[in-house]
C-alpha cells in the first residue's frame, strides 16, 4: 500500500493586530496534503506558550454573518463573544478557518438558504444539495495548536465534534467553555436544529 500523504502546516505571515477588543497578533497559516490546500488565520493575545491550558475558539468563516451581520445564524455573535472573552482574560487564541457553510462553500450556502426559505432545515438543505450535514474537519486547527506548542486547551465551543477532533490529535481539552450568543427570532429554528439534530450543547 502507498504511504499516506502527510499533512504539512506552514506559517506564512505574522503582524500586529489592534482591534476593538484589544491588542492581538495575527498569524496566517497554510495547510497542505498533497495538492489539497487550506488556509486559516489566528489571532493571539498574551503568552500561549506557558503550560497552563489556553482559551481557544475555533471559528468557521461565515461571510453572511461575520461581515453582513446576518440574523439567520449566531456566527458573528459567537465570534465577537470569543474575542471579548479572550480579551477579558488577557490570553487566548481565535482560530478562523475558511469553512463557509460548514464546508460547502459560499454559493452552495446561499442555495441552502433558498431551500430553507422553502421549508427545509439546515441539515435537510445540505442533503438536498448532495452534501452531508457538516463537511468540516479540524486537522489544520490541531496542527496550528501544535505549532504554538499548545498541549491543553479550554475550548470555547458548543460543538462536541470540535472537542473530539482536538482529543483525536492529542490536544487535551481540560474544559468546555460555552459559546452561547443571544438568540433572535430569525435564528431560532437554525439553533434548534443544531441542538436537536447535530447534538450541539446549546442553552435554548
Amino acid at each position: 500500500m502507498p504511504e499516506p500523504i502527510p499533512f504539512v502546516v506552514k506559517k506564512v505571515a505574522e503582524a500586529d493586530f489592534p482591534t476593538e477588543y484589544g491588542h492581538f497578533r495575527i498569524h496566517g497559516f497554510e495547510g497542505r496534503r498533497g495538492e489539497k490546500r487550506e488556509e486559516a488565520v489566528v489571532i493571539v493575545m498574551g503568552d500561549v506558550t506557558t503550560p497552563e491550558p489556553v482559551l481557544v475558539r475555533i471559528h468557521s468563516q461565515c461571510l453572511t454573518g461575520d461581515v453582513f451581520h446576518s440574523l439567520r445564524c449566531d456566527c458573528r455573535a459567537q465570534l465577537e463573544l470569543a474575542m471579548e472573552t479572550v480579551s477579558g482574560e488577557g490570553r487566548g487564541m481565535v482560530i478562523y478557518e475558511k469553512k463557509e457553510g460548514r464546508g460547502i462553500g459560499l454559493l452552495n450556502k446561499l442555495r441552502a438558504y433558498e431551500l430553507q426559505d422553502g421549508g427545509a432545515d439546515t441539515i435537510e438543505a445540505n442533503e438536498q444539495l448532495g452534501f452531508e450535514a457538516d463537511l468540516r474537519v479540524y486537522e489544520l486547527p490541531g496542527a496550528i495548536l501544535r505549532h504554538f506548542g499548545v498541549k491543553a486547551v479550554r475550548l470555547m465551543t458548543n460543538n462536541p465534534e470540535k472537542i473530539a477532533a482536538m482529543e483525536a490529535v492529542e490536544i487535551v481539552v481540560t474544559e468546555r467553555v460555552p459559546c452561547n450568543a443571544v438568540r433572535g427570532r430569525h435564528s431560532a429554528r437554525y439553533l434548534k436544529t443544531k441542538k436537536k439534530r447535530m447534538g450541539h450543547l446549546l442553552e435554548l
